[in-house]
């Protein structure tokens, strides 16, 4: 069981939170007149600062209480809270496992923390065996696992997550951004198991939300409380939570997608490994698929003069592109023109 008061800036764990005029009120009126607010207008009212009624909905979808969900400007926000919540300036550092998605390392520099960055082993997994060391650092504060990965697509071994949530003190964030679209369980069910664990979830990808910017994490009450403590009062708008509600309304048809969307990466994977220049198309649980292929920042660049957008990996991953499944009409003009590339 780990002490979170050991490992909460202590700055942080005395905070008194500011306090809005809508926390301050809870129930129904007729006449609002204390948040200084414009009384004309069709957006005229702040927003429920506590995302109630999503909560609410996710309660229910996700099996979790209310008190154990925060919502969040994008994923985005969850990371960057769990820094300023977590790790001192200059002086904690945070780990993660390359190559994943770049923006643990972002707000690493924005918050001035060390990241130790441990590579993934040839199929993309963490090696276990070199992190007992790291344990030991009583400035290590966060770990990082991306699952499904992005840039990779794999899932991250469960066991080897478990691991780490047993013998870390501090905090496992395991970001699922991908999860809708993977057969692995999502680790929401391990929080009431692990007061360490934060899982990280959003509504811009299986969702279709990304213009929307809301992410979601769960975990133990005590972590939520000290989300809500730190983030911004208003941190997501109206427009967006409604949209959010319209999407729960929606959940047959979100799921038709997503099962589309998992149809189309089964036959664009198909495909691809047809293509002369693709050396290899790695499996995938997400949304995209990366490609090992031939020359792949000219097939980048060839693919931008065609009005095709992907994304050049090969920074990441030597030689490799990553593709978002998209649309069947999407894919089949992607392999048309790839086909076409001597």
């Amino acid at each position: 069981m780990t002490d979170l008061k050991n490992i909460v800036r202590k700055n942080i764990w005395n905070l008194a939170p500011y306090s809005s005029a809508r926390d301050e009120f809870k129930g129904t009126a007729d006449v609002f007149l204390d948040a200084n607010e414009n009384p004309y207008g069709e957006l005229n009212r702040y927003p429920d600062p506590q995302q109630k009624a999503i909560k609410q909905r996710l309660s229910k979808l996700k099996n979790v209480k209310t008190d154990q969900i925060f919502v969040g400007n994008g994923s985005d926000e969850v990371i960057d809270l769990a820094f300023r919540i977590f790790c001192e300036p200059g002086k904690d550092i945070a780990l993660t496992f390359t190559p994943t998605y770049g923006m643990y390392e972002v707000s690493a520099n924005i918050n001035d923390v060390d990241l130790i960055k441990l590579p993934l082993v040839d199929d993309f997994q963490i090696n276990t065996s070199q992190l007992q060391t790291y344990f030991s650092d009583e400035n290590l504060k966060l770990i990082f696992i991306c699952s499904p990965n992005n840039p990779t697509g794999n899932n991250i071994n469960i066991q080897n997550i478990e691991f780490i949530l047993n013998n870390f003190n501090g905090i496992v964030i395991v970001d699922e951004a991908y999860i809708d679209f993977s057969s692995q369980a999502s680790f929401i069910n391990k929080i009431n198991t692990y007061n360490n664990l934060i899982v990280c979830q959003t509504f811009s990808k299986a969702w279709g939300l990304a213009a929307v910017r809301v992410g979601i994490a769960y975990a133990n009450s005590q972590i939520i409380q000290l989300f809500n403590k730190v983030k911004h009062p208003y941190n997501v708008g109206t427009i967006n939570q409604n949209a959010v509600l319209n999407a729960l309304d929606n959940q047959v048809e979100v799921k038709q997608r997503i099962n589309q969307l998992i149809a189309e990466r089964k036959r664009l994977r198909e495909r691809l490994t047809s293509i002369k220049k693709v050396n290899k198309v790695y499996p995938s649980e997400a949304n995209f698929l990366l490609v090992d292929i031939d020359n792949a920042t000219e097939v980048y660049e060839y693919l931008i003069q065609q009005k095709i957008i992907i994304r050049n990996r090969t920074t990441q991953v030597k030689n490799c592109i990553r593709i978002t499944v998209g649309t069947p009409e999407e894919n089949e003009k992607l392999i048309n023109t790839l086909q076409n590339l001597t």
